[in-house]
């Protein structure tokens, strides 16, 4: 089994917030690696994945990024592949490395999700990947169903709870 996708981070310290994404690839039975490579401290390595991300048949990048926030935009800047960057609440209540991710130069997209939002990445990717794999696009409806269907229930469970002054 190949990876459809690649999880990235510069560091391990990342990893409680991009597990997120982890488990809804793994949810969705979507193949993924997890690696932690750092556009400052292992430069080659960075370049030589993205490089050859496409060959190695990887569909969607999803890279963390804290504080210097970089590791999104190099990996971008050199693969065809579609990347998605994660800002993490590392310094700045994570809006210096959010407003690094958005703004990219002409060319070189990164689609972005909130501040710690790898879940959102990861269901994001599933939702790349879906266009092309009509599994994939069946478990993203479902996962998408089962959103509605909890808030239903919650408003249900909130009925529960009766005032004196309430009026729904």
């Amino acid at each position: 089994m190949k990876p459809l996708v690649s999880i990235f981070m510069g560091s391990t310290s990342d990893w409680p917030v991009m597990q997120k994404a982890a488990d809804i690839l793994n949810e969705f039975e979507i193949p993924f690696e997890v690696n932690a490579l750092s556009a400052h401290r292992t430069p080659d390595e960075v370049e030589k994945f993205a490089k050859n991300a496409k060959d190695n048949g990887v569909k969607v990048i999803i890279a963390a990024a804290g504080m210097a926030a970089h590791l999104p935009g190099v990996i971008a800047a050199m693969t065809p592949i579609p990347v998605i960057g994660v800002p993490v609440k590392a310094s700045l209540d994570g809006m210096d490395a959010l407003l690094a991710i958005v703004q990219m130069p002409p060319g070189i997209p990164v689609a972005t999700v909130a501040i710690n939002g790898a879940l959102n990445a990861g269901i994001l990717a599933a939702q790349m990947i879906a266009t092309g794999d009509e599994a994939v696009m069946q478990k993203t409806i479902e996962y998408k169903s089962n959103l509605k269907n909890k808030m239903v229930q919650a408003n249900k469970d909130l009925a529960e709870f009766k005032f004196e002054y309430r009026v729904n």
